[in-house]
């Protein structure tokens, strides 16, 4: 068995109006399929490129949003999540694409970090500048939905010796 991709990503939203407005007018997907659930609920798909789809449900009664424990609560300062939940959706953009994107979000309203993100092998993990050992270079914003999303550019093919940490597990107390 070989994954060819990601088909879509399926994801809440609070409101189904706000949440089309945004993936269409500020992010530029078009709102590829639409479907009516029995239960009175929506089930929407947006192109975000590559054959791949952002989705969202909404129903008419949901559980309130999470911060914290099901998505991020303040990007970079409080970004963990729980186990089971969606830390962020990341969306491959062309690196020459970065800085329109901040001028997009910018312009919507969009809360969003100001500066892209040069992400590299520091101890920090990020980088003022742009150097050889980047790997990745970010911008995050959050939608209506509070749900952090990033634009990244990669700039390097991973090989081998990319791969150069053990896994970590929980710790099992008896």
């Amino acid at each position: 068995m070989r994954t060819t991709g990601i088909n879509h990503m399926a994801l809440v939203c609070r409101d189904m109006v706000e949440t089309v407005d945004f993936y269409t007018r500020v992010l530029d997907m078009p709102l590829v399929k639409t479907v009516a659930l029995p239960d009175g609920g929506q089930h929407f798909f947006f192109d975000c490129g590559g054959g791949a789809a952002v989705a969202f449900f909404w129903w008419p009664e949901t559980p309130a949003a999470a911060p914290g424990v099901a998505s991020v609560k303040k990007f970079p300062e409080e970004s963990k999540t729980a186990v089971g939940s969606m830390n962020h959706l990341a969306f491959n953009v062309a690196e020459g694409e970065l800085s329109a994107c901040l001028t997009r979000l910018q312009e919507a309203g969009v809360p969003h970090i100001p500066v892209v993100v040069n992400h590299d092998d520091s101890l920090m993990g990020v980088a003022g500048e742009m150097h050889e050992g980047v790997f990745v270079r970010s911008v995050y914003f959050t939608d209506p939905n509070g749900i952090m999303m990033e634009f990244a550019a990669s700039t390097k093919v991973f090989d081998a010796a990319d791969v150069r940490h053990a896994p970590q597990g929980a710790t099992v107390e008896v």
